[in-house]
């Protein structure tokens, strides 16, 4: 057996999408079970704690670092099994592209997950903040989810009831945060066209490019278009993708918020809640394409719920530009916006 020599004192800013960060101790990539396996044992042989992180893409490092072993997910495979009427299983490595998951199952003719299309990092990553997009949710798909578990020190299989998904959360960004590391999931999926209704610019891209039967393809391609008008390439630009959930309200925090702007935009939910975009409250609070020379951070000329490292040098940079955008939108509405990319460790 290959003794697992992890490597020291690594950079975590190549870590994160947003190119921040301090250092980790020991940092190490794993391809398979047995690795997982070696390198959790490692990390308790050698007495220092351990995470296991994907491609970074919703992740933000602290400037202090990480005095542990950081596990890099590799873990790849796509298997596909047939099931009854029309739905097909498609179980994926946690380490795989998301997109490139994504794209695989539009090429097969299956609805479910093109929607999301476009969507930066691994696949294990989807399950943990429950990612969704477009009128498509990952935890309407799944159907088994493959951990670690690091309390058991073994690995598990979940059911999507026992994950405690709700909107952009789940069991493992809350209650058991720290505890389960993804290694695979399983999809079930839909060999057929999707159905309306389709979220409003979808539908929009539809009418405007004569689009009258909407395929799988048809729909990831709406997605991509929108997306990469919309949003900056991870790849190219600094990002974490959209840094703020959008807040949820009672129908009477609504009607109070209306009565001052009417023009407050909302989605209405069971129960009589509302779901208000983000975007719109951080423009009003006067952070629309906005460049701070402060802390060389920005937001998206298109898309102002995304942050983007122009020239911040530490975490710190990117945490008081935080703060200064929940602070304008909490003076001005009475809300508290709450950041969606993970602050590690």
């Amino acid at each position: 057996m290959m003794v697992m020599k992890p490597s020291q004192n690594v950079s975590l800013a190549d870590y994160s999408t947003m190119g921040l960060g301090g250092s980790a101790a020991y940092l190490v990539a794993v391809n398979t079970r047995q690795e997982v396996l070696e390198a959790f044992n490692w990390a308790a042989q050698h007495q220092v704690p351990a995470l296991m992180i994907g491609g970074g893409s919703n992740i933000v490092w602290r400037d202090e670092g990480y005095q542990g072993l950081v596990i890099v997910n590799k873990l790849l495979g796509y298997e596909v099994s047939d099931q009854a009427d029309c739905q097909v299983l498609v179980k994926v490595g946690a380490g795989e592209t998301w997109d490139k998951v994504v794209e695989r199952t539009v090429q097969a003719g299956l609805t479910g997950i093109e929607a999301l299309s476009l969507i930066p990092g691994s696949a294990g990553a989807t399950p943990v903040q429950n990612v969704g997009a477009y009128g498509q949710e990952i935890v309407n798909t799944l159907d088994t989810i493959e951990a670690f578990d690091a309390q058991a020190a073994d690995f598990v299989t979940l059911k999507v009831s026992e994950c405690g998904f709700a909107y952009r959360t789940s069991r493992f960004k809350t209650t058991d945060h720290g505890r389960f590391y993804i290694t695979s999931l399983s999809l079930r999926l839909t060999k057929a066209n999707p159905q309306p209704p389709y979220y409003g610019s979808v539908q929009q891209y539809f009418e405007e490019h004569k689009i009258t039967e909407v395929t799988p393809a048809a729909l990831r391609e709406a997605v991509i278009y929108i997306r990469s008008h919309k949003l900056p390439d991870p790849a190219k630009t600094h990002n974490t993708g959209s840094f703020f959930g959008n807040p949820i309200i009672s129908a009477g925090e609504l009607i109070q918020l209306r009565s001052k702007y009417p023009d407050l935009p909302a989605w209405p939910l069971d129960g009589g809640s509302a779901k208000i975009p983000a975007a719109w409250l951080i423009e009003q609070a006067g952070f629309k394409d906005a460049h701070d020379p402060d802390t060389g951070m920005a937001t998206w000329p298109t898309q102002a719920l995304v942050l983007v490292n122009e020239t911040a040098k530490t975490t710190a940079d990117l945490l008081v530009f935080k703060q200064k955008i929940v602070g304008a939108v909490h003076d001005k509405f009475g809300i508290t916006l709450v950041q969606e990319p993970e602050l590690l460790p």
